[in-house]
């Protein structure tokens, strides 16, 4: 399926294809690194992380997705169900590249992965981000994310505060 609010390369909304982890720990670190000037240290965590819970994955808990162009994976956004915990699902790699921003790409991701969480009747999403990262919060409260908490915790090794939105299932969308 071909997408795009402005000219660019199209893309495909798809599950895992090959090579998608390192794509994804690769748009995570440049961006990153770019940025915020996070380092190896938050590289690693992505890496490590993002493979467990690839090597886990539970097609029907779970859901992993990414936008791919010919060039391989530029976007992506994953709920963690069977890992999140007592929180409930977590949503967690959520990025596009900075080419790929701007076409309605990320507000997309987001729709598909709460409306897969919504499907599942799961009550209570959530994501950890930091503060700064201002047009990815905008989206996060547009679609219905509320900030829980905010802490001085950097589990990113990048000097910045974390923050914890949580998104809950209103009583009469639930079954």
């Amino acid at each position: 399926m071909a997408n795009g609010k402005s000219t660019g390369p199209s893309y495909a909304i798809d599950g895992y294809r090959p090579g998608a982890l390192s794509d994804i720990v690769g748009l995570h670190a440049r961006y990153y690194a770019k940025h915020w000037n996070f380092g190896l240290p938050f590289e690693t965590k992505v890496g490590m992380e993002l493979a467990e819970f690839l090597a886990r994955h539970d097609a029907e808990q779970d859901l992993f997705l990414a936008a791919y162009t010919d060039d391989g994976a530029v976007a992506s956004v994953i709920i963690d169900a069977s890992g999140g915990g007592q929180r409930g699902a977590h949503l967690r790699w959520f990025i596009v590249s900075e080419q790929m921003q701007g076409r309605g790409l990320g507000a997309d991701l987001i729709g598909r992965a709460l409306g897969f969480c919504d499907g599942r009747g799961y009550e209570r999403i959530w994501l950890t981000t930091f503060a700064g990262l201002d047009r990815a919060r905008s989206l996060y409260e547009r679609t219905g994310f509320v900030l829980t908490g905010e802490d001085e915790i950097d589990q990113w090794n990048g000097g910045v505060r974390e923050q914890v939105f949580e998104r809950v299932k209103p009583a009469a969308s639930r079954p």
